[in-house]
């Protein structure tokens, strides 16, 4: 299989993080199949937790892909500005150098936005359930008053 950059460069086997990836050692970037990226994308995030829509403003990308030759398309990863590209036949996804690094921090960041909101979602629930619960002083009225 071919870089999809550089065109005749052949792709070589490595390892990363891992995960047995497709890399240039021209231009460096990775070939990731299909599932591959959500193997990466595991480094940084549980299985078990929500990652959010993937693919947003889909465009056409001005690479093929490796496998089946076809155009792939453009689209920013998690609705951030990460342009990586994508096959639509389902074949993988191509990385440029360090936009590997960029899906973990992006992931990353998502993990902490969750764990903010779970710990506020839980601060809330236990302010409002004081807040509902009678207070010592008024359960002490109330036996008095029966």
């Amino acid at each position: 299989m071919n870089c999809p950059r550089c065109k005749d460069t052949r792709l070589e086997l490595t390892d990363l993080r891992g995960i047995e990836v497709d890399r240039c050692v021209v231009c460096r970037g990775i070939w990731l199949d299909h599932h591959e990226l959500d193997e990466l994308e595991d480094k940084a995030m549980d299985q078990g937790r929500s990652k959010g829509t993937l693919t947003y403003f889909k465009r056409d990308s001005d690479i093929g892909c490796p496998k089946c030759g076809m155009g792939m398309i453009t689209f920013n990863y998690r609705a951030h500005d990460l342009p990586i590209d994508l096959c639509e036949q389902g074949h993988g996804y191509w990385l440029d150098p360090g936009e590997d690094e960029k899906v973990l921090g992006v992931l990353r960041e998502r993990v902490k936005d969750l764990n903010r909101s779970s710990s506020a979602e839980a601060s809330w629930l236990r302010a409002k359930t004081v807040r509902q619960s009678k207070s010592m002083f008024s359960k002490i009225k109330d036996y008095f008053r029966r």
